[in-house]
């Protein structure tokens, strides 16, 4: 643990950090009406920052540096920008969390003191992120104690224990958790200090499970010597000729001991901080880049895609916000939507029309997309215009648009001629297409009437407008040109690439199940977009599989709500560098394909697997009640989503009273038809025999990037956000099902 300390010492000696752990008054703000005081400190973990009202009693607040992903510097939230005039922006600056949570804006009493916090904390953020395996378990370690210690003396008793046991999801008989803490005693003082607590993690955390699997490969038990590392690899994770190089590359990377690395073996130790990294999960690593060909024109790729993207909450009351667009690009949306309306003053507005819905400007909107569309990827950003305002104030939409996205917005054709396929996306543009856009239907009419995507572009939302429409804004649509679905016996006959159009959930879901092949095959040329439903207030979505299925590449979900329908979109675009475009299928992209999701054997290559997923063991599963003494009773269950025939779900037994190390020893058989449609879904609840169970953590993935072995699931929150160390140790085997 000598490293992580040393790392820690070193962190806590820079002077930023020093001012952020002495403490300083900080004025968190909500509202221009809500500027409050608050106390804010880095505790000694290095990691926890602390704040409380300076008047309130003992009640206080506390979140992790690890539930950080920026800081903004200066104005750059809606709530410090309404007052930019009060406090100037070398005051100000924003803490931007994970996930869906909420930002925190904060106003220093001085330049220096904002610039220390703003320093410090990116510093802290940035050790957090490149710690490697040994650090982070070091960390996890750290942090127990520091929740173990109640009286702070740096020293935890047997009372002190007993009640971490609980914390930790252990439900564990006195006698044997007083036996533990006996053994790491070493100084037989009653009590354990930090070196002897190592210890005492050390034996909670043994993992038999993984000690099993060990001994099968190890000669003498104590080590896998590098062939015996390479038989494991080419067995049990299935790797084939690569095995001996990756065996040397693993004991590089993992072994902690250096006389086991001079010998090329690897220690129990080592061997379970490989199973615990990335390259021991189950996702494929080299899925996890860009690695699908994107020279294939548009029509050929789900693209991640959003619907409403202003909204934060529900339709009818919810909060627009700039926000809600940065978050949706952050997780690799591509197809954005604003819902534009004449404003008082001359600036079109957005907001959901006739609802109390929150308004901002159209002009901020487009601003803030053009400084966070190409942070997360680099490839375009299709623009859903809403369109809903009069021709004056489209003109001033097209001016906006124009300006503030300059030479990133396409607005003329690539190449200068009639697109016979849609345009690649490997151009960093933004494409914009409007809804019930009427303009004429062969692009020639104008050079500015289509634009062709480059890597970055944002598509124009089709506008649903019955008045007319500006020319202004109608020339900045290149490619994706708005119109009525006529059925497809008529797009087929007379439709241009170019051309789109919109379908409500159950519009296209009725299409899909009466005309499945016709709408795989009009997928394959013109690009299609599916919206939820008008009926969905609350901002609940529909399951996108069945849209995904027949090849639609606009599948427009509400980002803002977790769930399933999100795990799914999720877990599909977790692939290809997370950029929000997945290659579709073979089966998809062909014009003369006779592929029926609901006959998937009828297709050429048809191929079912077996897929068989032993759960093994669980590992520091999440509290679901947060009462002292409550202790959680996880089971596993697997669904799987794709063709009709794929869909299933299969669950192991539940333990009782114990998320902390949990053995199942399951399992769970499949067969999988359409491999390349599959997402295979892992959950874990809390099982409540009287009641609806409780989620505690899922993980979703393409069953294409499956690894087969020994593998460990990193669980992810409703959130959709990572709670290390939670994870779930499984043996997956993949197989042709005859």
């Amino acid at each position: 643990m000598a490293g992580y300390w040393r790392s820690q010492v070193s962190i806590q000696d820079d002077p930023d950090v020093k001012i952020m752990m002495a403490g300083s008054t900080l004025r968190k703000v909500k509202s221009r009406s809500w500027k409050k005081q608050r106390h804010f400190r880095l505790l000694e973990d290095g990691l926890t920052i602390w704040y409380k009202s300076r008047w309130a009693g003992r009640g206080h607040s506390t979140f992790s540096v690890t539930e950080l992903e920026a800081v903004r510097e200066g104005h750059q939230s809606e709530v410090l920008l309404s007052i930019a005039e009060e406090f100037p922006a070398n005051l100000c600056f924003t803490l931007v969390f994970h996930g869906r949570q909420g930002n925190v804006d904060l106003v220093a009493e001085s330049p220096e003191e904002a610039q220390a916090w703003i320093q410090g904390v990116r510093k802290l953020i940035h050790k957090a992120q490149t710690m490697d395996e040994k650090e982070r378990l070091d960390q996890w370690v750290w942090d127990w104690f520091q929740k173990a210690d109640k009286n702070k003396d740096g020293k935890m008793n047997f009372k002190e224990v007993r009640k971490l046991l609980k914390m930790m999801n252990v439900d564990m008989n006195e006698e044997h958790a007083l036996h533990l803490f006996t053994m790491a005693d070493k100084s037989d003082t009653g009590s354990l200090e930090i070196e002897e607590f190592v210890h005492f993690y050390k034996i909670l955390t043994q993992r038999d499970e993984v000690w099993k699997v060990f001994q099968d490969y190890s000669g003498d038990g104590e080590k896998l010597m590098l062939e015996e590392l390479e038989n494991f690899l080419r067995i049990e994770q299935q790797e084939g000729e690569q095995s001996a190089q990756h065996a040397k590359e693993l004991i590089d990377r993992y072994e902690p001991s250096e006389t086991a690395k001079k010998q090329s073996a690897m220690s129990l130790d080592g061997f379970q901080m490989y199973l615990c990294s990335q390259e021991g999960s189950i996702f494929k690593p080299e899925h996890r880049h860009l690695y699908q060909d994107m020279s294939q024109p548009l029509s050929h790729y789900f693209i991640s895609s959003s619907h409403n993207t202003y909204l934060l909450e529900d339709q009818l009351r919810g909060h627009s916000s700039l926000e809600a667009y940065i978050q949706a690009l952050k997780r690799g949306c591509r197809c954005v939507e604003v819902d534009s309306w004449d404003g008082n003053d001359g600036e079109p507005i957005v907001y959901h029309g006739h609802t109390l819905t929150s308004k901002i400007l159209f002009r901020d909107i487009i601003s803030t997309l053009k400084e966070y569309a190409f942070k997360t990827s680099d490839f375009p950003v299709i623009l859903s215009l809403e369109n809903h305002c009069g021709v004056e104030q489209q003109t001033v939409m097209a001016q906006h648009l124009r300006q503030i996205l300059g030479d990133t917005l396409l607005t003329t054709l690539l190449d200068g001629q009639i697109p016979q396929q849609l345009p690649s996306p490997q151009v960093r543009i933004f494409l914009g297409f409007i809804n019930g856009l009427s303009v004429p239907c062969d692009p020639s009419y104008t050079d500015s009437s289509f634009t062709d995507p480059k890597s970055n572009s944002i598509t124009s939302k089709l506008f649903s407008i019955r008045s007319k429409l500006s020319r202004e804004l109608s020339d900045l649509v290149v490619y994706c040109k708005s119109l009525h679905f006529h059925g497809f016996e008529h797009a087929r006959l007379h439709a241009k690439c170019y051309e789109m159009s919109s379908f409500s959930e159950s519009k296209a879901k009725r299409l899909t199940k009466e005309a499945g092949t016709d709408f795989i095959r009009y997928n394959t040329r013109q690009l299609s977009r599916i919206y939820p439903s008008g009926l969905r207030t609350d901002s609940s979505n529909y399951n996108p599989q069945d849209m995904w299925n027949v090849g639609c590449q606009i599948v427009a979900l509400n980002f803002q709500t977790a769930g399933l329908e999100m795990d799914l979109n999720d877990g599909l675009f977790r692939q290809n560098n997370c950029c929000g475009y997945v290659l579709k299928p073979d089966f998809l992209r062909d014009g003369d394909t006779q592929f029926s999701p609901d006959k998937p054997e009828g297709r050429q290559g048809y191929r079912p697997l077996r897929l068989s997923i032993q759960v093994i063991s669980g590992q520091q599963l999440p509290k679901v009640n947060q009462k002292e003494g409550s202790i959680v009773d996880p089971l596993v269950r697997v669904e799987i989503y794709g063709v009709p025939q794929d869909q299933a779900k299969e669950e192991t037994s539940h333990i009782n009273n114990n998320g902390f190390n949990p053995v199942w020893n399951e399992t769970l058989n499949f067969i999988i038809h359409t491999p390349e449609l599959a997402l295979v879904r892992f959950v874990v609840e809390d099982y409540d025999k009287a009641s609806r169970n409780d989620f505690i953590g899922q993980f979703t993935l393409p069953f294409m990037c499956i690894q087969a072995g020994y593998r460990h699931i990193h669980l992810l929150s409703k959130d959709g956000t990572a709670i290390p160390p939670s994870s779930l140790f499984v043996n997956v085997s993949i197989s042709e099902f005859t």
